[in-house]
């Protein structure tokens, strides 16, 4: 049986912007255009595995929502990725 190709039609993206931990969702390749899905203060974040684990689980649920509500279908997710370097570049 062939399997089928994965499309990347976006993805999570995390970033530290001063005291929070802000989540997107994001095309692949950019970061323009990113839609604001929520943050935290990275003090309650920050060595809290529990909630750290959490809040991320929540923003992929929040993701899985909207990707399926404009396409009809589930999200496979595949775990976590660097981010490119060139958005890795100190705090925002």
């Amino acid at each position: 049986m062939a399997q089928e190709a994965k499309t990347k039609i976006g993805r999570l993206a995390l970033r530290e912007e001063g005291d929070l931990w802000v989540a997107y969702y994001a095309m692949p390749d950019t970061m323009d255009g990113a839609i604001h899905l929520g943050s935290i203060r990275m003090a309650i974040v920050l060595r809290q595995t529990e909630r750290k684990s959490a809040f991320m689980a929540l923003m992929r649920d929040a993701v899985s929502d909207l990707i399926f509500s404009q396409t009809g279908q589930r999200v496979g997710w595949t775990g976590p990725e660097r981010a490119p370097e060139y958005e890795r570049a100190g705090r925002a």
